[in-house]
């Protein structure tokens, strides 16, 4: 099988950069309107809205549909809306996720619930999305509203999917990537396939963006997880072992329980469902003894090569080489 790669050599080593760059003017579009859509009479609102929105987030998702949309072959204008509607969405999540794992960091800084409190995080996020939907509304195409209507739905079963295995040790890896298909990669997918809608593609090179989309999400949620035990606060924005601090039983430690020691293994579960990192420094060595964070790695890299597959079927363009790049830059990434 053939994957698509940049065309130019030299851009490939940082395709993040690559992609910013070509997203660039249509962001600093999307960035304003976003200021401009989420002002409000109510001050607190404002304050809580821009800490999360300033707070130095990628916008990934937003620069995703741009991309996508030019990868189309879309000339209008539409794509700066969808994509802030989208960052919407996202950042509403961000607000909720914060509050039901009692977070107090974020990209290095304080969470909106540790600042604000639990009550203003939750309403701000409720704002922001109804905000995104009154600006779906506004776009007046039924097919955009459908498919994020969907996906917001999709996110929120997610979220209750994942709160039913917290502290749950037997968890297993297709319960995992239940959750993360529907509480992180489903929004990849409506971004990139929203694209391909606004452009009026057809509906199997639409579908082809959406399953582009939706590996790239598995791709990153999994090479986060994975982040959580080999990186720190100071790169990835917040402290190693986070996740086993809040009971979740990732792909690593899935797999670790699955490949370590009888012993090491009942330690792996009583950290998941005590929530106890007393023994960090073992529990980390117990999952890398295991071999848990190379398999992790590799089916991180099994998502992002199934994500150039699905770009097989669009025209050549800058922008086709840039969403192809993210693919490798999801797994590689230190952040």
């Amino acid at each position: 099988m053939t994957f698509l790669r940049p065309a130019h050599p030299a851009e490939s080593a940082n395709p993040y950069r690559v992609a910013r760059n070509l997203a660039a003017a249509d962001m600093l579009r999307v960035d304003r309107l976003i200021r401009q859509r989420l002002h409000s009479d109510v001050v607190l609102i404002n304050a809580i809205a821009e800490h999360i929105v300033g707070g130095g987030g990628k916008r990934l998702r937003p620069a995703l549909h741009v991309l996508a949309a030019h990868a189309a072959g879309y000339t209008g204008k539409a794509h700066i809306e969808l994509a802030a509607v989208i960052e919407f969405i996202h950042t509403a999540t961000l607000l909720h996720d914060d509050v039901v794992d009692e977070s107090d960091l974020r990209r290095g800084r304080k969470t909106a619930n540790a600042a604000w409190g639990n009550a203003a995080s939750v309403l701000v996020g409720d704002f922001m999305y109804s905000r995104a939907f009154q600006m779906m509304v506004e776009l007046e195409h039924m097919e955009v509203m459908r498919i994020l209507a969907d996906t917001t739905n999709s996110i929120a079963e997610g979220e209750v999917l994942q709160l039913l295995n917290i502290g749950k040790a037997e968890t297993t890896e297709a319960a995992y990537m239940r959750v993360i298909e529907r509480k992180t990669a489903v929004l990849f997918a409506a971004a990139t396939q929203l694209g391909g809608v606004l452009a009026g593609l057809p509906q199997e090179q639409c579908l082809a963006l959406r399953r582009y989309g939706m590996e790239l999400g598995s791709a990153f949620q999994i090479a986060d997880d994975l982040l959580d035990y080999i990186s720190d606060a100071d790169t990835l924005g917040k402290n190693i072992g986070d996740d086993l601090a809040e009971g979740k039983p990732t792909l690593p430690l899935i797999f670790a329980i699955e490949r370590s020691t009888p012993m090491q293994a009942e330690l792996l579960r009583n950290a998941i469902t005590s929530k106890r990192l007393a023994a960090l420094d073992v529990i980390i060595a117990a999952i890398r003894d295991s071999g848990a964070l190379e398999r992790t790695r590799a089916c991180a890299q099994t998502h992002a090569e199934a994500a150039h597959a699905a770009l097989a079927g669009l025209p050549e363009s800058r922008y086709r080489d840039a969403l192809a790049g993210l693919a490798d830059y999801a797994v590689n990434r230190t952040s």
